[in-house]
């Protein structure tokens, strides 16, 4: 179950509803020596316990059985708390997921560690061991932290360290905050001086930019990246990444993926992030935990800026990537980092501060000579929509296509909500007609010629061809910028062309798609996934409207490899340089994705936007699919997509390597092995 932060803080409150006090009392009892485990390098059994707590022991499972469900009357002493941890233990594996949400969380962090122990040393780790300065410096600012926290952080740091090939490549340097907690600085005194590990002591409390600079500054390594002081790296992180940046010596940004934990690092839920997207990130803060960056060119920007707290690291991303070129930032699929999530962070305590920063941040990445850019909340009021419709002085002429025939009720529809339901002030209609012999609906083309000066119909007798009708369109289309809209859709707001149209101001933007709810208001598009199914697919279709998604992506803009052809808008540009839609290949079905496949490859973005919402009563107007002849046909339409774009292996960047591809919803896959960085 993929959460994200809203989620993810639901589901974390009907478990412990659901689970409290067993759950949590069994944890307690059941977690065993963690830190040992650890420093062993080995897959903790997060949650599942490796030994008792002292006056417990094992007791049966019938037992066990008979406490749970029969004996109500037993005292809550050591030993009924060790008979709870008991029958925790029987009844756990047969929790529904929602109940248990850690459960593919474990499947996934311990299949990524078994195949990273199972992988063949590299080579080149031992030959950059030899050198004096380590490769990777881990900078952590500390204030007031628990010292079982730093026990686990430094014990998460320590089984880094496999056999001799990886000793020396990593420090730790924690930057103490000008901490006033006793046993905070001693244990910093403690371990002070210890092998790969360094104190940087600040006599002031300068915030978490200021004191994370001071980190950076006694940093060696030639890469830094970030850890928070309550949390911890999963085994084999810093090797897999390490591995990485040696083989790919040209990039400048490194990030992975990450678990969520609660105060006891038991994990509750997962991010699994997308390749590079900076349209997301103009959203939300994907990236987040573990970024690696290279030391050098923190140093050139400043490292971070301490009137950023709070949204720091947001602001120090949005910086760095500003000018970098796609190939030199990569995400590493691999859980990394586990992030806790105990309500303690500065974050989590002071999220309108922090949301503040973030906007700034954003205004400051996208102001441009001449236009003040404001950022407005998003779907979630704590993510983030930068308003370029608010900065534009003109609007270029949009020409909507619309292929139909007869069906009077919705091309009457259409239209009605292109003229008086949709804010946008330059519009030309063509409609594409492949042979109406409806009278009403001649009527209705006669009278919109008469009275719309930029309205044209175009009625061709031939059977239905989307991409034809498309093309045809598009060709006597006057617009810069062309919208292909199906005579099925229905309008809802009347700002969803201008937020379609602004999204092009996104550099090398070609494509853009809106977000379609079917008749009841279920999810129809937010994105389709090239290699669903192994060929395409819409992900979350049927899910409720107001679904966040994986770390709320479906409630702010980001870039996918395919958008429908339904409600497609697409720049003059994109159209002369990737050519007509296939008519031969690609009559009906997949011309959409075809078409989006290949702008990717001639180098435009496509950009799906949550804020352009509409309903479209699919194929309303065509009738059924299911003929002999159309389903003869679709099978070789599919044909020609596997072809042509190899979906049955393709890895789309919008997509998790560690979810499933043969459902809408995606889940946690175990794979044959780890997915390579991209």
């Amino acid at each position: 179950m993929t959460l994200s932060p809203v989620e993810f803080e639901h589901v974390l409150q009907l478990n412990h509803a659901f689970l409290a006090p067993s759950a949590r009392s069994y944890s307690r009892l059941g977690r065993g020596d963690k830190s040992q485990n650890l420093r062993r390098g080995l897959c903790p059994q997060w949650g599942m316990g490796t030994r008792q707590s002292s006056g417990a022991r094992a007791f049966p499972t019938r037992k066990a059985h008979r406490f749970l469900f029969h004996d109500k009357t037993e005292p809550r002493g050591p030993k009924s708390m060790a008979m709870i941890h008991a029958a925790w233990r029987l009844i756990r594996p047969m929790l529904p997921a929602f109940l248990d949400p850690g459960r593919k969380v474990r499947l996934l962090l311990e299949t990524a560690q078994r195949l990273a122990s199972a992988e063949s040393p590299d080579p080149r780790l031992s030959v950059r061991s030899a050198d004096p300065t380590p490769l990777i410096s881990l900078v952590a600012p500390v204030y007031n932290t628990k010292t079982a926290y730093l026990d686990e952080l430094l014990a998460s740091f320590r089984s880094q360290e496999i056999d001799n090939r990886t000793t020396g490549l990593f420090e730790l340097v924690l930057s103490d905050d000008g901490s006033t907690s006793l046993p905070t600085r001693e244990w910093l005194d403690r371990h002070a001086g210890e092998p790969r590990l360094k104190v940087v002591r600040n006599s002031e409390n300068g915030g978490i930019a200021a004191a994370t600079n001071s980190g950076i500054r006694a940093a060696e390594g030639e890469w830094v990246a970030f850890i928070d002081h309550d949390d911890a790296l999963a085994p084999f992180a810093l090797e897999r990444i390490a591995v990485t940046l040696l083989e790919r010596p040209e990039i400048e940004l490194l990030y992975t993926d990450e678990v969520i934990t609660n105060s006891r690092l038991d994990p509750e839920g997962y991010f699994l992030k997308p390749a590079w997207d900076e349209i997301l990130l103009s959203g939300v803060n994907y990236i987040n935990h573990l970024s690696v960056y290279r030391r050098s060119r923190l140093g050139a920007l400043g490292n971070l800026r301490p009137d950023f707290d709070g949204s720091q690291d947001y602001d120090l991303l949005l910086r760095y990537t500003r000018d970098l070129d796609r190939s030199k930032i990569l995400h590493l699929p691999y859980p990394a980092y586990l992030w806790r999530r105990d309500g303690t962070s500065y974050s989590a305590q002071f999220m309108a501060k922090a949301t503040r920063r973030a906007r700034q941040a954003l205004q400051e990445r996208y102001h441009a000579a001449g236009r003040t850019m404001n950022v407005q909340p998003a779907l979630d009021p704590n993510l983030h929509r930068v308003d370029w419709a608010g900065a534009r002085h003109e609007w270029p002429l949009v020409s909507v296509v619309i292929p139909s025939r007869n069906a009077k009720a919705l091309i009457a529809q259409v239209i009605d909500g292109l003229r008086n339901k949709t804010d946008y002030p330059r519009l030309e209609i063509i409609i594409v007609d492949n042979g109406s012999d409806d009278p009403e609906v001649l009527d209705l083309y006669k009278a919109w010629t008469r009275d719309l000066p930029q309205f044209h119909a175009e009625i061709r007798t031939e059977p239905f061809n989307f991409s034809r009708a498309v093309n045809r369109g598009c060709e006597r289309a006057r617009g810069d910028v062309f919208l292909l809209l199906n005579n099925d859709v229905e309008m809802q707001h009347p700002d969803w062309l201008k937020e379609m149209v602004s999204c092009l101001d996104y550099p090398n933007t070609g494509i853009v798609g809106a977000k379609l709810l079917y008749p009841n208001r279920t999810i129809q598009h937010v994105g389709v996934i090239a290699g669903l199914g192994g060929l395409a697919g819409h992900w979350f279709i049927g899910e409720n409207r107001d679904l966040a998604g994986p770390m709320g992506r479906l409630q702010v803009r980001q870039s996918m490899s395919v958008v429908t052809g339904a409600c497609f808008l697409m720049s003059r540009q994109c159209w002369q340089d990737v050519g007509p839609f296939d008519e031969e290949r690609f009559a009906i079905a997949y011309n959409d994705v075809d078409y989006c496949l290949r702008a990717l490859e001639k180098g435009f973005r496509v950009i799906w936007t949550p804020f352009a919402e509409l309903v479209h009563h699919e194929s309303a107007s065509r009738g059924s699919d299911e003929t002999p002849a159309n389903i003869e046909r679709f099978k070789r339409e599919q044909a020609n997509l596997r072809d042509r774009h190899r979906t049955d292996i393709l890895d789309d960047r919008a997509f998790n390597p560690w979810w499933t591809k043969g459902q809408s919803r995606p889940e946690i896959r175990v794979l044959p092995a780890l997915p390579a960085a991209r």
